[in-house]
Parts: structure tokens; sequence; C-alpha cells
């Protein structure tokens, strides 16, 4: 992104930010979560003045930076585009579900600035090793392609964050499941980030929301898409996409492909379902060239199948990982 068009984003960023319906959000909103809040300053010091040299990314809503804490802690900082009633929502939406998060395959949370700051910047620690978009699509591709034993470890910390979700009470959603929000640490972990279209379930034990379908193009349940009725199933069909894409190295949605083959879940099942799968994994991926290896993208590949074929339940589904025959991975229910 250009200067100029960054700073037209950021134009209506002074002030304090209000609420949809005007008020201040220290009632409710970011001064009264349980969270540390940074003072604007040092945020942006830590970022040097949110130098273009420190940006990391730039998304719908923000733009992401690399800064240093001055107790020495090297962070990203989100910076929201403007403070209309949109961002002021998923800002404290996300801090409000990520202050309560705490498991290894999510991102830690380290704070925001107050509702009295100038600007609305949330605080993660720094995931160094990109997202598995890029190791899958993107220049890190180029570079060095993610060898599968990788991808197999991504597919089954990725299960276990969502696991977490769904198991905590309240549940959280993630609602945007998607290669590009899951990060991968010096070593290789996964780090699922950006909750920003996240939703905390009633306490009471509703097994839906009704909210109008967000998401990724391509990672979207067509359930959800058709009845407006959020539940967990739709972060399984997401994570099933997720799985196509580690077994296949292509993109969720690529309009340069066959028509019936544009959407990738949709290419997907229905190679799955024509014992197709030679065409559809990586042939980088050595498929076929040792038992254990062909067995174990078969199975990534029949739960990415359960996942995402469509069959319209009224309850939210329950999806069992075969992990039982790899002695590496645990048995995994989402």
């Amino acid at each position: 992104m250009t200067s100029s068009s960054r700073l037209l984003k950021y134009s209506n960023s002074g002030g304090t930010p209000r609420s949809r319906g005007g008020s201040d959000l220290d009632s409710g909103g970011v001064h009264n979560l349980q969270t540390h809040h940074f003072a604007y300053e040092e945020l942006e010091e830590a970022t040097g003045g949110f130098s273009d040299t420190r940006e990391l990314g730039d998304g719908g809503f923000g733009t992401v930076y690399k800064g240093q804490l001055r107790d020495g802690r090297v962070v990203a900082v989100k910076r929201l585009y403007n403070n209309g009633s949109r961002h002021v929502e998923q800002f404290v939406n996300e801090a409000a579900i990520l202050s309560r998060l705490r498991h290894p395959n999510l991102v830690t949370f380290y704070g925001c600035t107050s509702s009295r700051s100038r600007e609305l910047l949330l605080v993660y620690e720094y995931v160094p090793n990109g997202t598995v978009a890029d190791h899958l699509q993107g220049h890190r591709a180029a570079e060095r392609a993610l060898p599968w034993p990788l991808r197999l470890n991504v597919a089954v910390e990725a299960a276990a964050a969502l696991a977490y979700l769904h198991a905590i009470d309240p549940p959280v959603v993630h609602r945007d499941v998607k290669t590009a929000n899951i990060l991968l640490d010096a070593d290789f972990h996964v780090k699922v980030a950006d909750f920003g279209l996240s939703r905390l379930f009633p306490p009471d034990g509703a097994t839906h929301v009704s909210t109008a379908p967000q998401g990724t193009p391509g990672y979207v349940d067509p359930e959800y898409h058709q009845c407006y009725q959020l539940t967990d199933r739709s972060d399984v069909y997401s994570f099933g996409v997720v799985l196509a894409e580690l077994i296949s190295s292509k993109p969720a949605v690529d309009v340069t492909r066959d028509r019936d083959e544009i959407n990738l879940a949709a290419m997907a099942v229905a190679k799955i379902q024509r014992s197709e799968l030679d065409r559809l994994v990586d042939p980088d991926l050595g498929y076929g060239s040792d038992e254990a290896t062909t067995r174990a993208m078969t199975m990534v590949a029949e739960l990415a199948f359960r996942c995402d074929v469509v069959v319209v339940p009224r309850s939210p589904s329950t999806v069992h990982a075969p992990w039982d025959s790899l002695s590496t991975t645990p048995s995994i229910s989402l």
C-alpha cells in the first residue's frame, strides 16, 4: 500500500473512538477489558512511527507492523484504518475474545490501546515465519516448498486450536479459518490468528447464532451462507478447505482453473469421490513414494472430504480426524 493511500485510510483516526450508538467505549468497551493497555506513544515508538519498512501485512481492517517494545519483546501491532463503528466493533470484539484465550496454537495477545487513545491498536506476539498461505502459494513457496511432514503438523495443530475454541465455555467460532490466518513460528508450529470476525456463543447452550455470513470466499460454509446460522460446523468446513490446500498446494479460489474447479473444496470433493486423489495432491509431496506418506495423505484427504461434503445438518456436526494409524499424531475431534 502506498503512503498516500494509507494516509487516506487513517485520516479519520484521530480522537476518541465511539461506539455504534455514539457513546464512549469506556462503558463496557475497551476500557473494561481485562488486558494490558498500551500507550499510543509506546507503540508508535516501537514501530518506528508506523514505518513502511516495518509493515508485515495489510488487510481489510488494518495494517500490521513489526515492532519492539521497551521491555525488549518483539511484537506485531495491528493498526485499524479508522474509528468508524464497524472498525470499533471489530476492535473490541477481537480484544475481548483474545484476552480470554490461552492455547499454544493460538497467537498470544499482549494487549491494546485504551478507548482514550488517539488510535485503535492491537498488540500480539510476533510470529516470524509468515503464513501457511505464504508457504503454499506465496513468495516463500517459491523459495522452498513446505515439506509434507510440516504440512501434516500444520493440520494437527490447527485442528487442536479449533478444538480448543469450540470446547471452551462459552465456545468461540473463529469464522475466518484460512491459510492466510494460520501463522508459523520459528519452529514451524501453528499460531492461529485474526479473530476480528470471531463470535462468542451465548452461555445458554445455544447451538447456533443467527448472523449474516462473513468470511473469505472459498472458505465460507455453504450452509451458513444459505441459512444465516453460524455454528462450529462453519469452522469445520473452512478447516476442510485448509486441508485441501495442504495436500494440493492450490489456492481456495482460482478463476484461472476450469469452471467446475474454481472452488477448491468442490474440486477436492469431486476428485476424492472419483478416486482421483493422485490428480489432486501436489506431485512434489511424494504421494505414492512410500506407504506411510501415501496413507497419511489419503487420511488427510478423507478428512477434508468429510469436512466439506455439504449435508445440511440441523445441529452442529462433529468430525473425528482419522489419525489413529499415525504413530506421531493424536486422535482429534472438532
